[in-house]
């Protein structure tokens, strides 16, 4: 029997990194309404639609980008391999989920008060 090691990483992976994005997602979500909020006062609304947007963006985004990388594994020949792989490509999107939590943080506080004035 010739078990392909590649379909089994594709689904650890996508379970790991999935997993990772709607719980940071989540947690940046909540977080986020109180961040937005102090950056637009007295527009709840239109904070709760800006933190909206920026989490579909996030989810889109993310789970989109953990899709497309499948298509550039090499054939996994080993267990060992396996996990070395499983490894670093998680290791990859979570290193692009903080930089793009840092950008929106910074593209807020710098153009948000621009936009409302």
């Amino acid at each position: 029997m010739n078990i392909n090691l590649n379909i089994i990483g594709y689904f650890i992976y996508l379970s790991i990194t999935i997993f990772i994005i709607l719980k940071v997602g989540k947690i940046c979500y909540k977080n986020g309404n109180i961040y937005v909020a102090e950056l637009i006062p007295n527009h709840a609304e239109i904070c709760q639609k800006i933190n909206q947007v920026l989490l579909m963006a996030y989810y889109l985004l993310n789970i989109g980008y953990c899709a497309m990388t499948l298509i550039s594994w090499q054939k996994i020949n080993s267990s060992t391999q396996l996990i070395e792989t499983i490894g670093i490509k998680t290791a990859i999107i979570i290193f692009i989920i903080s930089i793009l939590h840092y950008l929106n943080i910074i593209l807020l506080t710098k153009y948000i008060q621009k936009l409302i004035k």
